[in-house]
C-alpha cells in the first residue's frame, strides 16, 4: 500500500472518536439527501398525476379568428377602433393530415381527435349546462385515464351511449340504464343512454362532462367529419412546453400545454425543486464544514509527526496528499453508509407515509441515479474540504513543527 495511504488511514485510526463523528455526520447528511429528493420528486409526481389526470399533456386547436384592420392604399389603418371577433365553433383545417403527423413529434406518445362544445342535458323536469366530450374511447382512454375514475357503470361508449360525472348525475337525478336529453348550442338534440358515472376529482368537471361518441359530437355540433381539439400525452411533462412550440411551429395551429394552462401548479413544482436545492446546498456546506474542522483538529494534533515526515524527506506534495486521502475516506465512507441508511428510509416510508386514497407517497424503489448523485457530492466535498487542512500541513515549518508541536 502507498505510503500516503499507510499514513492516512493510521491518522484516522488514532482519532477514531473524532473519525467516527464526522463520517456519522457524513452519514446522515447523505441519507437526508437522497431522502428529501426522494420525497420532493414523489411530492411532484403526485400532484402532477392527480392534476394531469383529467386533462392531457398538450391541446392542438385552430388558432383564434381576428379581425383585421382596413387599409388604405397607402398601407395605414383606417379603421380607428377594431372589435374582437366573436370566436365561433370550428374544426380544424385538414385536421386527419395533423393527426398523423403528431405522432412522428418526438416525446408524443398519444394522440386523439376530440370533438367538444357546450349544450344542455335534459331528464324530466330537470336541466343543465354541460360540455359536450366526443371521443374515441379507444385512444381517449390512453389521454385521461376515465376508467379507474368511474363510479358506477362500466366504460362503455357506443352509439347512443354516454358517461356522465357524478355531480350531473345528481343533479339530473339520473343512474346507469336511465336515458338522458342533449341538446348542443347548434340547436339539434339527441338521446342518451347512461353506461357510466365517473368521479374526475374536480367538481366543475363532474357537473359538466358527457362523454359520447366522436360521430354524436359531430353530429350534435354540426361539425360533419370535423373535431375541435387533438390531444396529446408526452413522456416527459416538463418538456410539454417545449413539444408544444415545436407543434405550432410546424402546423400553423394553437397548441396549449399544461404548463401554459395550469401556471399555479408550474410555480409550486419550481418552488419545491426550489426548496430541495436549498436543503441539499446547506446539508453539504454542513458536511464539508464538519469535515474541514475535524482536518484541522488532526493537523494541530499530528504536527510533530508532519514535522519529523518533512525533516527526512517527505515533500510538501506527499504531505498534503495524506490529508486529501483522509477527507475522500471520510467522504467515501460517508457516502456508502449514507446510501445503505437511506435506502432502509425510503422503504419505511413507502410504507408509513400514504396518500388520501391509500397509494404510498414515494416508492420503495428508487432511481440509481439519486444514489450515485448524493455519493459523488459526498465525496467531492470531503476532497475539497481537505484542501485548506492539506494545504496548511504542507507548508508547515519542520523545524518549526518539532520544536513546538
Amino acid at each position: 500500500m502507498p505510503f500516503e495511504w499507510v499514513l492516512a488511514l493510521r491518522f484516522l485510526r488514532e482519532g477514531h472518536m473524532q473519525t467516527a463523528l464526522i463520517v456519522a455526520g457524513t452519514t446522515v447528511g447523505v441519507a437526508v439527501i437522497i431522502f428529501i429528493s426522494a420525497l420532493m420528486n414523489g411530492l411532484q409526481a403526485s400532484l402532477a398525476e392527480r392534476t394531469l389526470s383529467t386533462q392531457s399533456h398538450i391541446t392542438v386547436r385552430a388558432p383564434d379568428e381576428a379581425a383585421m384592420p382596413v387599409l388604405d392604399r397607402a398601407g395605414q389603418a383606417v379603421a380607428a377602433h377594431i372589435e374582437p371577433r366573436v370566436q365561433r365553433l370550428r374544426s380544424i383545417d385538414q385536421w386527419e393530415r395533423v393527426f398523423r403527423e403528431l405522432p412522428a413529434i418526438p416525446h408524443v406518445v398519444d394522440v386523439s381527435a376530440i370533438a367538444t362544445g357546450s349544450g344542455f342535458a335534459y331528464r324530466g323536469n330537470a336541466s343543465k349546462s354541460i360540455a359536450l366530450i366526443g371521443v374515441d374511447p379507444q385512444r381517449y382512454r390512453r389521454i385521461v385515464k376515465i376508467e379507474d375514475k368511474i363510479k358506477a357503470g362500466a366504460y362503455r361508449i357506443g352509439p347512443g351511449e354516454a358517461m356522465i360525472g357524478i355531480e350531473l348525475a345528481h343533479d339530473l337525478g339520473a343512474a346507469v340504464g336511465d336515458r338522458i336529453r342533449v341538446l348542443s348550442s347548434e340547436n339539434r338534440d339527441d338521446v342518451f343512454r347512461v353506461t357510466g358515472i365517473f368521479d374526475l376529482g374536480v367538481r366543475d368537471l363532474n357537473r359538466r362532462w358527457v362523454i359520447m361518441p366522436l360521430r354524436s359530437a359531430q353530429s350534435l355540433l354540426d361539425l360533419p367529419g370535423g373535431v375541435t381539439h387533438i390531444d396529446l400525452t408526452v413522456d416527459d411533462i416538463f418538456s410539454a412546453e417545449a413539444v408544444a412550440q415545436q407543434i405550432a411551429a410546424r402546423t400553423g395551429l394553437t397548441a396549449d400545454s399544461w404548463m401554459a394552462i395550469n401556471t399555479q401548479l408550474l410555480t409550486a413544482f419550481k418552488n419545491q425543486t426550489m426548496t430541495t436545492r436549498t436543503v441539499r446546498l446547506f446539508l453539504i456546506l454542513i458536511v464539508a464544514l464538519g469535515i474541514a474542522s475535524v482536518l484541522v483538529v488532526s493537523v494541530v494534533q499530528k504536527q510533530r509527526e508532519i514535522g519529523i515526515l518533512r525533516a527526512i524527506g517527505a515533500s510538501p506534495r506527499r504531505i498534503m496528499k495524506v490529508f486529501l486521502i483522509q477527507g475522500g475516506i471520510v467522504g467515501g465512507a460517508g457516502a456508502l453508509m449514507g446510501s445503505g441508511l437511506a435506502a432502509l428510509m425510503i422503504y419505511g416510508a413507502s410504507f408509513a407515509l400514504r396518500q388520501d386514497d391509500g397509494s404510498a407517497l414515494i416508492s420503495g424503489r428508487i432511481d440509481a441515479s439519486y444514489y450515485l448523485s448524493a455519493a459523488a457530492v459526498a465525496l467531492l466535498t470531503g476532497l475539497l474540504a481537505a484542501v485548506a487542512p492539506a494545504r496548511r500541513a504542507a507548508r508547515l515549518d519542520p523545524v518549526e513543527a518539532i520544536r513546538y508541536g
